[in-house]
């Protein structure tokens, strides 16, 4: 709804710096912000694709960092006729870290078929702890607990649940230095540091005191041999948090004024004040001018109120409106939900978060922009505005919603044939197969692998605008023509989408059961 905005959309909590908007931010359509480059010359160089940023592109899916294989980045540098070469982290183990609820859901059907009669509950509550329990084991005591030793520095830098200032300043030495004794506890059966484990498999070595963070390997990169495409993909996890608690905890609440850049103080909060953000990404802009990069992909940051982990309870606050008045968890029916009792944000508080990550996007939009005024190869990548176009109940399902400069997201030829294609609720499947969702995991918030292909394709999109050449399996033959991803070959990877479990019903009801018995949300992502 377009307009004026007025007193009762601002939450009392929301800080000046936050300019309510009542419509979302329109995407920019043109990578090259309209600022024409002159095409960078020289000898290809070294390393033709290198990633920075959080779980989006870690590969981070269903609760777990796991499936690395099949992450976006891993899937460009398929289609470029790299993949061999393209250095990834590897996470082996029960269902990898820190707790894969589709490994877990799939061991539970294994025992007691698609549905978990009442008699069967405490078996099945045994059951999980058992398979948690392997699962701690193996990273805390057995082969998971030993980083891997290798000089080679990994072409994908991202680490699940890091914020702009983790990929500056949390290094090797720190994630090493974090990880204590762990502890065999029957209760809080989880794996303890599992975030500083998961980063120890992704940056190199500490060899000093310090260590590197993802952008200082990034840099050795570009002095050893230069890079040709540097995605910089970092944000969401300066919003995210405030759905994964259902809390909204801004960052000027700091005593000291500045403890969002503090790594041991920052995790009280959960959204950040565009004010901060803009000082953040200004810092990360600084150091990534200063890599030796032929080309430079930036990315706006998805409103993380879409994620279908905060479903929205009953009808829209009015006609027009994008926003419900409370979200909830998916699996929290409409006629069970109690504010008094439910974890939830409301309308207001929805409404400020996405409002500031439009003020992050600015900002992003920005650096691009002067950047290509400077002469450098930068582009953009709106994911935000393809995120938005994907939005089910919020604008696809409610017309009257929808921004003036929306248009529906196209999905490629294969998902389209799939029934029912792919949407963006959460997922749902039961004895006959998926009956909803499949662009986002059983986490509610990360893709399935073939919703990390829908954004591989976007950034194929934007490395062919900016010449990136490509090639086929030999690495050598070059592709002509646009490139599109081999959703074929996803489908069949992507376990949710070929082979999904049997027992997730329409109200999913085993992921809050799982929820509920093990607080597992808290735990997989804190």
């Amino acid at each position: 709804m377009a307009g004026e905005v007025t007193d009762d959309m601002r939450h009392p909590a929301t800080p000046a710096s936050v300019t309510i908007r009542t419509e979302a931010r329109p995407p920019e359509t043109d990578p090259r912000l309209g600022v024409a480059v002159a095409a960078p010359a020289g000898p290809p160089p070294a390393h033709r694709l290198v990633t920075i940023g959080d779980s989006l592109t870690h590969g981070f899916q269903s609760g777990a960092i796991y499936n690395t294989q099949i992450s976006y980045p891993r899937t460009i540098a398929w289609e470029m006729g790299w993949s061999e070469q393209f250095r990834y982290p590897r996470y082996g183990g029960p269902g990898g870290l820190p707790i894969n609820i589709e490994f877990v859901i799939r061991r539970l059907e294994s025992e007691f078929g698609d549905k978990i009669d009442w008699w069967e509950a405490a078996a099945a509550v045994f059951a999980v702890r058992q398979v948690m329990d392997q699962i701690e084991d193996y990273w805390e005591r057995g082969p998971g607990s030993v980083p891997p030793n290798t000089s080679a520095i990994n072409h994908n830098l991202a680490v699940y649940g890091w914020d702009v200032r983790d990929a500056l300043d949390r290094t090797s030495a720190y994630c090493a230095k974090a990880i204590k004794a762990p502890k065999d506890d029957w209760f809080a059966q989880i794996v303890e540091n599992a975030n500083d484990r998961a980063a120890l498999r992704v940056l190199p070595p500490a060899i000093d005191d310090r260590g590197m963070s993802s952008v200082d390997a990034a840099e050795c990169l570009g002095k050893d041999g230069g890079i040709e495409t540097l995605i910089v993909f970092l944000g969401a996890n300066n919003a995210l948090g405030a759905v994964l608690t259902l809390k909204v905890a801004w960052s000027q609440a700091g005593a000291s004024g500045n403890d969002y850049q503090r790594l041991d103080k920052k995790g009280a909060f959960t959204v950040w004040d565009p004010d901060h953000f803009a000082i953040e990404i200004a810092a990360l802009e600084k150091r990534i001018a200063a890599i030796d990069a032929r080309h430079v992909i930036w990315t706006t940051v998805p409103h993380v109120t879409i994620a279908p982990l905060a479903r929205g309870v009953h009808k829209k606050v009015r006609h027009g409106s994008r926003y419900f008045p409370y979200y909830t968890r998916p699996w929290i029916k409409d006629a069970d939900f109690h504010p008094a009792d439910d974890p939830h944000i409301t309308e207001n508080e929805a409404r400020a978060i996405d409002s500031a990550i439009d003020q992050y996007n600015d900002a992003i939009v920005r650096i691009v922009r002067d950047a290509r005024a400077q002469g450098r190869d930068w582009y953009l990548l709106d994911l935000a505005g393809v995120l938005d176009r994907l939005a089910s109940r919020r604008y696809v399902e409610d017309p009257a919603a929808r921004p003036s400069w929306w248009r529906p997201y196209e999905l490629p030829e294969a998902l389209q044939q799939l029934a029912p294609p792919p949407d963006a609720k959460f997922f749902a499947s039961g004895p006959n197969g998926r009956t909803q969702g499949g662009i986002f995991s059983l986490d509610g918030v990360h893709p399935t692998t073939v919703g990390y292909g829908i954004v591989a394709q976007e950034f194929i999109n934007v490395m062919q605008l900016a010449g990136v050449p490509f090639y086929y399996g030999d690495g050598r033959t070059r592709r002509e023509g646009p490139i599109a991803v081999d959703f074929q070959r996803l489908i069949a990877l992507d376990t949710l989408i070929s082979d999904p479990p049997r027992s997730l019903n329409n109200d999913v009801h085993l992921v809050g059961w799982l929820d509920e018995k093990l607080d597992m949300l808290k735990r997989l992502f804190f």
